[in-house]
């Protein structure tokens, strides 16, 4: 499958579902967006219905669907105005689970801090 040749590094250390997953919709993106940018997005965004990021890899999701505000509203990308997290599962994640992942990843502050702070410091500190 081509995807897998130029996979990033966060899904080379990840669980093979996940891999192909995004292959097979990165190479799907490509036959109908061409080569660039918005194929690896759609990509991306598949891969966060089922996955999210956690430190430098890849991990299933207690349940699918969409992880941040953005992914929720769908559609055109360009009108999208909601927030993404970069991969953090905004909706499946407590707030004490969003805390305990930014105790691991040395964060500061996060007892003071809403969910959605929680999500944006995880989000900058993970590779």
């Amino acid at each position: 499958m081509p995807g897998k040749v130029n996979l990033p590094g966060t899904l080379k250390r990840s669980p093979a579902k996940a891999q192909r997953t995004y292959a097979e919709t990165l190479e799907s993106a490509e036959e109908q967006y061409g080569d660039g940018e918005r194929a690896h997005r759609t990509a991306i965004a598949s891969l966060k219905h089922s996955f999210q990021k956690v430190d430098d890899h890849w991990e299933p999701k207690k349940a699918k669907g969409p992880s941040d505000p953005r992914a929720a509203r769908g559609g055109n990308p360009k009108r999208n105005a909601g927030e993404s997290f970069g991969g953090v599962d905004y909706f499946g994640s407590t707030v004490d689970e969003l805390r305990d992942r930014a105790k691991r990843l040395g964060i500061t502050g996060r007892w003071g801090m809403t969910k959605k702070e929680l999500a944006r410091a995880i989000d900058r500190k993970q590779d």
